[in-house]
């Protein structure tokens, strides 16, 4: 139920000269109607003015049935018609109005109107001066002659826009049906002429709201649905338009433009979500293997090349590829420099190759664009933690591996440095002292590399063998003599060492 008030507000405001329905007296006898017409007509009217909108239409269908050539049962209906922002309903009524009513001057002002925003501007002109020529109330009167104005107004900046289009003036002309569209709010054609002018001056978004607005308006419009869906396609979302192009095949399903362009985008769709499926899952080669086939299938549309290039460049980086990662992130900021999911990947992939300077700069610029993102947010207080981490003891340098080492590689290579660098190894005093220092930092390594609570913090940018990187810490528990790791065995997978290893 619509409230009473907002209806006579909405009829008032939008067609002020429809009120006169409300107050319209019954006028039995002229009409000739019966007991029962009589009784829909009542009822109608009073559910009207209470804005009981679909309980009113029915009572004044009932009236049309009962009497169809009851030119009051016509105008009501219209009335509810347009109450309920049915125009098109309401135009064959208020023709009907007329035909049985040619004096009826308040329908043909109404039709007029409706005429008017449908940019049928010789068929309103033309109800506008037959109402002046009808003997009108004085309100109807100065109504008509300003909508004639209008009218006339409105025949020019057409005329105007359609002269600028053909002379390839888009902006011209786009200024032009502003002004018409603002009156001719439901002319389909005008605006699919507006949208005509967004494609050619490269805003194709405006476009579709035009697009979408002339869909509406005009009946079985697969054009619309077909010009719409292909420039979703070329924006890059080919979700909407899939949905677009099926639109257009409800209506049409042989239209050969629409199955074509639909065959292809389905094919892209499915390949997008498997990709998108594959990552959730953690399978980044096979997510990457098909955004590739995405670049193949549609070679021409750059937005497809950046966004499957932006995906791959997260597989690298996720799947712990980082000179791929950064090779593909790269590519995709060379054509958007502010791509900030491709800065956050690369960022990523910095910090595996212990480029944290570079790191941190993506972070920033990252930041700068999304200001609110947690994870950008963390990102930069890691790689920041880590460049002053590196600028003392670097545990994956110290045993001369990547940070993405696994715990095999980590216990083999501290295997041979310890190996290497044992003091038993050397004679020389001075280099012994050096080799004991160098066992120590190998030994320390391995300690807190090989553990993954340990390794964990370090990653983080904590160094847990260092005292002023703990809260409250009280000292180094590393900070040992060369005498505390004599007797160790070198290829002991972890904890206490058992037995010395002694060297010939």
């Amino acid at each position: 139920m619509v409230a009473p008030s907002s209806v006579t507000s909405r009829l008032g405001s939008v067609f002020p000269f429809l009120l006169v329905l409300v107050d319209l007296q019954y006028e039995g006898a002229e009409c000739g109607v019966n007991a029962d017409v009589e009784k829909h007509l009542e009822l109608g009217k009073k559910l009207l003015a209470a804005g009981q909108l679909a309980d009113a239409l029915s009572q004044f269908h009932a009236a049309v049935d009962g009497d169809p050539d009851n030119y009051i049962a016509y105008y009501r209906r219209a009335t509810v018609f347009l109450a309920m922002g049915k125009s098109k309903a309401a135009l064959p009524d208020l023709t009907k109005v007329i035909e049985l009513k040619m004096d009826f001057t308040a329908a043909r002002l109404q039709r007029g109107h409706l005429l008017l925003k449908q940019g049928k501007l010789d068929e309103a002109e033309d109800d506008f001066k037959k109402v002046l020529k009808s003997n009108p109330s004085e309100n109807e009167e100065k109504e008509a002659q300003s909508q004639l104005i209008k009218s006339d107004e409105m025949q020019h900046l057409r005329s105007q826009a359609l002269d600028a289009f053909e002379s390839s003036d888009y902006i011209a002309a786009i200024t032009f049906l502003d002004k018409v569209l603002e009156v001719c709010v439901w002319d389909a054609e005008l605006r699919e002429l507006r949208a005509e002018c967004f494609i050619k001056e490269g805003e194709p978004r405006k476009a579709i709201s035009d697009l979408k607005a002339a869909s509406k308006l005009k009946n079985d419009n697969t054009e619309a649905f077909y010009k719409i869906s292909t420039l979703y396609y070329e924006l890059g979302d080919h979700e909407l338009s899939l949905s677009e192009v099926r639109e257009c095949l409800k209506l049409d399903q042989d239209h050969k433009r629409c199955f074509a362009h639909y065959k292809q985008v389905k094919k892209l769709n499915k390949l997008i979500k498997s990709a998108e499926e594959l990552i959730k899952e953690g399978r980044y080669t096979d997510a990457t293997s098909k955004y590739e086939s995405v670049m193949k299938t549609e070679p021409s549309v750059s937005e497809y090349t950046i966004r499957s290039k932006e995906r791959i460049c997260h597989c690298f980086s996720k799947d712990e590829k980082p000179v791929e990662a950064i090779r593909v992130c790269s590519e995709v900021l060379q054509m958007e420099p502010d791509n900030v999911n491709a800065l956050k990947d690369r960022a990523e992939a910095y910090l595996i190759e212990e480029m944290y300077d570079e790191a941190i700069q993506d972070y920033e610029t990252a930041q700068e664009h999304n200001e609110n993102d947690q994870q950008i947010r963390e990102g930069l207080e890691k790689a920041q933690r880590l460049l002053k981490q590196s600028q003392k003891r670097d545990y994956y340098k110290i045993l001369g591996v990547k940070r993405n080492a696994k715990k095999q590689e980590i216990i083999k290579a501290y295997r041979k440095l310890a190996l290497q660098w044992h003091p038993d190894n050397f004679q020389n005093e001075e280099e012994k002292k050096k080799a004991e220092k160098k066992f120590i930092d190998i030994a320390a390594a391995k300690e807190v590399l090989s553990d993954p609570e340990m390794r964990k913090k370090f990653d983080d940018g904590e160094d847990p063998l260092d005292a002023e990187s703990q809260q409250g810490g009280g000292g180094n528990p590393f900070h040992r003599s060369w005498n505390s790791w004599q007797g160790f065995n070198p290829f002991s997978s972890g904890g206490p060492f058992r037995f010395k290893f002694h060297f010939n």
